[in-house]
């Protein structure tokens, strides 16, 4: 029986980008860590790594449409790539989401069918 590869992902029951993404993990037959990373955000240097990981910027990973992104000014183009990991950090809805982590790799699973790359 093959040895089942672990699968992380950064999930919100209130997304469907990331309910897709996990449906499509369990169909593969696989059970991921679930991190709820709104009650447990990443550190900084891990939300850095795994955007860059992901190949993304940092603000591809910021998520625009939410209203803390315009309280907190965040659409200024002068701000740094430091000053939005810490918005981010400091307050995660702000993260795009689903993040998937497998063996193959880190991607944004958006749309979730992103997912099946990973697996």
């Amino acid at each position: 029986m093959p040895k089942q590869q672990r699968v992380e992902i950064w999930h919100r029951t209130t997304c469907g980008n990331s309910r897709g993404a996990l449906d499509l993990i369990r169909q593969a037959g696989i059970e991921p860590e679930v991190v709820d990373y709104i009650n447990n955000p990443p550190d900084k240097a891990r939300l850095r790594q795994a955007i860059a990981a992901a190949g993304l910027r940092v603000r591809d990973a910021l998520r625009s449409k939410e209203p803390a992104y315009a309280e907190q000014g965040l659409d200024d183009p002068a701000l740094s790539d430091d000053a939005l990991l810490d918005a981010m950090v400091a307050t995660p809805i702000l993260i795009n989401r689903p993040f998937v982590f497998t063996a193959k790799g880190v991607r944004l699973c958006r749309p979730p069918e992103t997912v099946l790359e990973l697996l």
